[in-house]
């Protein structure tokens, strides 16, 4: 199944006790499990008025929800579930006046379920390296924010963000946003990010010029020059993802500031990399809950 249609959501978590369940099996691997406390394989049944499973030897209580975004959240579960499905379910986000009107809660409520399911993203995104031998990566950099005049810029200083962005042809990508120090920055993040090796793309700017000196094959397009593929060089698909992007914003959350920026780039890379597959994306996040949890450990 690739994917997750709002009955079969409903199917899945009809209620709290269901999204409890499932935490359950993310953390621990379902409820018939060693008890930590007696050590012998035992079963652990739901209590009714916590989240939280008791063993049935030793009255051991395990609370599933320890250490995820859902720790001591007055929110029901099935909301949380419900606000992460439509998160998953669109191509341009979910602003959190929807959520708002979709689920009943406070703005603000809304408002922190929204950018924790964002953070949630980050770490279930991919985090491989990108390209190799044989494989084709872009790169380009881009302002994402509201826009200003050069008065503005004069008096106030450029309140926008730098957002950088690495794409491999036919696979996965990795964007988020950068300091000013873009000659010391980015060629950081490329080493980080890319395999030697790897055929890169990009635009004239002085700042990818030393992108050899990496290990890799580095041409340019020139759009000073009208120049914007010269076989197969070009960056359209990593541009193609900051026009997405800018669009979303401008339609769905109208302003992001440069504070919360690396979320919202964070959500749109994420639906971007599994967007092939609504389930596995869904399922990824379902099972995000548990890194928390094993980072702490």
């Amino acid at each position: 199944m690739t994917k997750v249609t709002f009955k079969s959501f409903q199917k899945l978590y009809p209620s709290d006790a269901a999204c409890l369940e499932k935490l359950m099996e993310v953390n621990y691997g379902g409820t018939e499990i060693e008890c930590p406390r007696c050590k012998a394989q035992s079963k652990f049944h739901p209590l009714t008025k916590r989240r939280a499973y008791v063993c049935q030897r030793c009255g051991h209580h395990i609370y599933p929800c320890a250490g995820t975004i859902f720790h001591k959240s007055p929110t029901s579960l099935s909301t949380w579930f419900f606000v992460m499905y439509l998160m998953t379910s669109t191509r341009h986000g979910v602003a959190a006046k929807e959520v708002e009107r979709q689920t009943g809660v406070t703005y603000k409520c809304a408002w922190r379920m929204c950018h924790e399911l964002r953070k949630l993203m980050a770490s279930a995104n991919f985090g491989g390296p990108l390209g190799g031998d044989g494989k084709h990566v872009e790169m380009d950099e881009t302002y994402a924010g509201p826009k200003q005049t050069r008065r503005e810029r004069r008096e106030k200083g450029v309140n926008r963000s730098i957002v950088f962005g690495m794409v491999e042809r036919g696979g996965k990508m990795r964007a988020g946003p950068i300091p000013n120090t873009w000659l010391t920055t980015i060629e950081g993040v490329v080493r980080n990010n890319v395999k030697r090796g790897t055929t890169v793309s990009t635009d004239e700017w002085q700042g990818y010029n030393d992108l050899r000196l990496l290990g890799m094959t580095h041409d340019t397009v020139k759009h000073s020059a009208k120049e914007y593929v010269r076989g197969s060089v070009h960056t359209n698909t990593i541009e193609g993802y900051f026009g997405h992007f800018k669009r979303a914003v401008r339609g769905t959350h109208v302003h992001v500031s440069t504070k919360h920026m690396w979320k919202y780039v964070a959500e749109f890379t994420y639906r971007r990399n599994f967007r092939h597959s609504h389930a596995e994306m869904f399922n990824r996040l379902v099972a995000a809950f548990a890194l928390p949890r094993l980072q702490d450990a």
